[in-house]
């Protein structure tokens, strides 16, 4: 099927924030990515901020959909925790453009538009902090400084999107389940191996994003 114009626009977008940045896109780069004039290219987008706190706002709702179906009756801490991080890196994995978009270009944004895509970003990063204080509080972590080892494991596992290809010789689950034992190992858990949490994270994402892996 076809691309609408209003689909170009974006996939074009996508591209070329994550790989010129937001700032180094003029609107003659997007016209002619989306194989339009530079007159009509508003007609579609809107402004060029509208444009990239869309992408933002739809990718981080993408993930915040995908962690609470991901985590949803999940009781043990260290099975939720290697489960989001699973999550992460499958989706890292599978969409660098968009969410490389997202971790590197909140910057560009303008105040107004900066608190929205923030407040998603830090709803998101809740379900994180949450786990990892609950499963200090019942035993299962141990960390004395778990707010900063959650920033380590999430700039861990989004740089995924800046060097992961499919023809490397990791596989990808293969990739997300060493990362999730590495995130039990750094949080001090005595056990590094969580059965199914790959398996379960997959089929979330590929419903959320609604492509294969």
């Amino acid at each position: 099927m076809a691309l609408t114009s209003e689909q170009r626009v974006r996939r074009a977008a996508v591209k070329l924030f994550a790989d010129k940045g937001f700032h180094g896109t003029g609107i003659r780069d997007l016209a002619q990515a989306a194989e339009l004039s530079s007159a009509s290219l508003y007609h579609y987008m809107g402004t060029k901020e509208e444009l990239l706190a869309g992408i933002m706002t739809d990718c981080l709702g993408r993930l915040l959909q995908g962690a609470r179906e991901a985590t949803e009756g999940v009781a043990d801490p260290r099975r939720r925790l290697a489960v989001l991080v699973a999550l992460h890196v499958l989706t890292h994995a599978g969409q660098p453009d968009e969410t490389r978009v997202v971790d590197n270009e909140v910057h560009a944004l303008s105040p107004a538009a900066r608190k929205h895509v923030v407040r998603l970003r830090d709803e998101y990063e809740r379900y994180w902090a949450e786990t990892i204080e609950e499963g200090i509080a019942h035993g299962a972590f141990h960390d004395r400084e778990p707010a900063v080892t959650r920033l380590a494991l999430l700039e861990m596992c989004s740089g995924v999107a800046r060097w992961y290809s499919p023809r490397g010789p990791l596989g990808l689950d293969r990739l997300a389940e060493h990362y999730a034992g590495l995130a039990l190992r750094m949080l001090g858990s005595g056990d590094h191996d969580c059965p199914g949490a790959v398996d379960r994270a997959r089929q979330v994402v590929s419903t959320v994003w609604r492509t294969p892996l």
